[in-house]
């Protein structure tokens, strides 16, 4: 078996890593956990890679980050010596062996003749897209593995617009990555020889304070914390956040925020939580509990490399609700282009971009003050890269970018979803509408009462390894082949396969203008609609679930009945796969 090759290769590698032969040891007799580390080299996507930690060519360890750098520097080299000069910033999060796979990358690229910017210590992801462009680099790099369990790590590559690389580019790097015959045999000079030679340049707290200059002129209402006592507890989830976060807020007047104390300093374990993920619930757990005993009214956390962002605010009740993505961004979204109306600087040909998976609340909302929205493929880089277009040809003015998966973009001066700059505006909406008298729920209920009763949801599931991606490359195979004609009883109008770039409407077929994904989304004759997604980083097939109806009770019964038929017929489809 192929697998079993590579595996002697590495065990036979007389300087392999220590760590790493200890752990091949470890692992002598467990041939499927093996089989899994060494059946294909980890896959260098449009998003980077992500894997787990550990020994072999499917896992993340020095090798494979050297493999994917040799691969960005030889790209690199194609542009020339003034892109090798320009060079690459490089940020990593709190996960374990981030600091020493940053380093790992700036070495493999410095070795090439490449500058290269590290950052001295864990930094933000969108303070990275920001030092990308504030330092005129050709590209940047980010270690991280965002909100995924503790045994994961990553790597992301950003152009020199500070945004993720879009697919054709992103496809070139590729190519050179896996030009890379053996990751082994990647030779790299020394950490000191090269900081010796002026090629790797630590960074810091100078690029900190132009990020905070930045962060600090997507005020809309900077007099509101002086008119207001807004209480906030917040949690950077052990990550990334906590030091631009407590920067921003105390820099824009805000005193009453509290600190999580068990979340506040980083924990490659995560150790509070079961996931870092303010997605979930159980990530808000603690900041509940202080902000009960503090009467909060607002309770915020980042992901651990503070590009998403979670808020949690009281309903009705008096109980705390953790607010969706969808929810969040249309909240900030009234918020912003309200007070733009208001003070006379909205732009005629304002824009608001969301992706394919996210509510049409916004679209709703943002209508409303007289702006367009469009529609982009899942991954923020497609947010980033219609914001550099349209910067080119003046045709529209960024308003905000915003995702369901909790990523929204205020101010352009990032191109990334940022997490600090959606904790600053959230701050601020709450403490505007709590001088009328209103909570952040208030104002969603408003909305829903504007616009409709929007409600969407999210189901996945993780099917690890070579068996598990059969199985979702099989779930989504099976979709194609026999295309959904109804759901919950209702009739399925509109198919689109963004594979094949095909749409299926009232019996005709139409091009879809947007880059192939492997997505298929089916609308249903009610507005609602139900979207079949495979993770770019995890091993998981996500599931959206988006309906609209004349009231919450009515909008969450329909939620409901189509989750659970969707969900009864991809069990279904396993059951037979395993039979």
């Amino acid at each position: 078996m192929k697998w079993k090759t590579s595996l002697e290769m590495w065990k036979s590698h007389p300087e392999l890593d220590s760590e790493l032969r200890n752990r091949l040891i470890e692992l002598d007799t467990d041939e499927k956990s093996l089989e899994d580390a060494f059946y294909k080299n980890l896959e260098f996507g449009t998003g980077g890679m992500r894997g787990e930690l550990g020994p072999g060519t499917n896992r993340m360890n020095i090798y494979t980050i050297r493999k994917a750098s040799e691969g960005l520097a030889r790209y690199i080299e194609q542009h020339g010596e003034v892109a090798k000069i320009r060079g690459v910033v490089i940020a990593y999060d709190s996960r374990h062996k981030s600091p020493e796979f940053a380093m790992e990358a700036a070495r493999t690229l410095a070795t090439h003749g490449i500058q290269t910017y590290v950052f001295e210590e864990l930094t933000p992801t969108p303070e990275l897209s920001f030092a990308v462009r504030h330092l005129h680099a050709f590209s940047g790099i980010v270690i991280t593995a965002s909100h995924n369990p503790p045994e994961y790590n990553g790597y992301k590559v950003y152009g020199e617009d500070g945004a993720q690389l879009i697919p054709e580019e992103a496809d070139k790097v590729i190519q050179k990555v896996n030009e890379v015959e053996n990751e082994l045999d990647i030779i790299v000079r020394s950490e000191c020889e090269l900081k010796e030679k002026g090629l790797i340049q630590m960074i810091g707290e100078k690029v900190d304070r132009f990020y905070l200059d930045q962060l600090l002129t997507i005020s809309l209402s900077p007099e509101i914390s002086k008119e207001v006592d807004l209480r906030i507890v917040f949690s950077p989830l052990h990550g990334t956040g906590l030091k631009m976060v407590e920067r921003g807020l105390s820099a824009l007047g805000y005193q009453d925020v509290h600190l999580v104390k068990e979340q506040s300093l980083p924990d490659p374990e995560f150790s509070t939580v079961k996931s870092p993920n303010p997605e979930e619930e159980d990530a808000f757990k603690l900041a509940i509990r202080d902000g009960k005993a503090r009467d909060a009214d607002i309770l915020i956390a980042t992901d651990p490399d503070a590009d998403r962002l979670g808020v949690a605010v009281k309903d009705r009740s008096g109980e705390y609700l953790l607010l969706t993505g969808n929810q969040t961004g249309a909240i900030l979204m009234d918020y912003i282009l309200s007070r733009k109306q208001a003070k006379g600087t909205m732009p005629t040909n304002g824009r608001v971009f969301k992706t394919i998976v996210t509510s049409e609340l916004g679209r709703k909302v943002a209508e409303s003050y007289g702006a367009t929205v469009e529609d982009v493929l899942t991954g923020f880089k497609f947010i980033g890269e219609k914001i550099k277009n349209y910067e080119q040809s003046g045709e529209y003015e960024f308003l905000f970018g915003y995702e369901e998966s909790y990523g929204y973009l205020i101010g352009d001066f990032a191109r990334d979803k940022d997490a600090i700059q959606a904790v600053l505006m959230a701050a601020e909406a709450a403490a505007y509408y709590k001088k009328q008298g209103k909570t952040l729920y208030d104002v969603l209920v408003e909305l829903y009462e504007r616009f409709g009763f929007y409600q969407e949801g999210l189901e996945s599931l993780t099917l690890k390894g070579k068996d598990g991606s059969e199985q979702i490359q099989s779930i989504l195979r099976n979709f194609r082949d026999n295309p959904l004609q109804e759901l919950s009883g209702l009739r399925v109008v509109t198919s689109e396969d963004y594979q094949t770039s095909i749409r299926h409407a009232d019996g005709k077929e139409e091009k879809i203008s947007l880059p192939t994904s492997n997505v298929i989304k089916y609308f249903l004759e009610d507005g609602s609609w139900i979207c079949l997604r495979p993770s770019g980083t995890e091993p998981k097939i996500k599931f959206y679930f988006s309906v609209v109806g004349g009231s919450l009770e009515e909008s969450q019964l329909k939620l409901g009945q189509l989750k659970e038929e969707l969900m009864r017929r991809i069990d279904g489809m396993l059951t037979a796969s395993v039979k």
